[in-house]
């Protein structure tokens, strides 16, 4: 059954179609701060990207250690989501 959660969910991220709508959206299905830490962890990962230091990422976002180095364990993942989005949409000219 969650996997068909999962994937309904998806299907909905999939079809917003403007940055207006996606902002609704993700305002309403997220308290303020589960937003604002997915917004922290895109800018701790493309810090780590940019090579910097886990400690001056945290100290630059005022974000804990432990916030940088769950980025960093995500892009060292096999998974390699973040690196997949950081592919198409950072180094094509996003």
């Amino acid at each position: 059954m969650h996997q068909m959660y999962k994937k309904e969910l998806l299907d909905v991220f999939a079809k917003i179609g403007s940055k207006t709508d996606m902002d609704t959206f993700l305002s309403a299905i997220l308290s303020p701060s589960e937003y604002q830490d997915i917004i922290f962890r895109l800018q701790i990962v493309k810090l780590l990207q940019q090579g910097l230091p886990q400690r001056e990422i945290a100290e630059k976002l005022g974000v804990s250690i432990a916030k940088v180095t769950h980025g960093s364990r995500e892009l060292q993942s096999k998974k390699n989501g973040f690196k997949k989005i950081f592919k198409l949409y950072y180094e094509s000219g996003f």
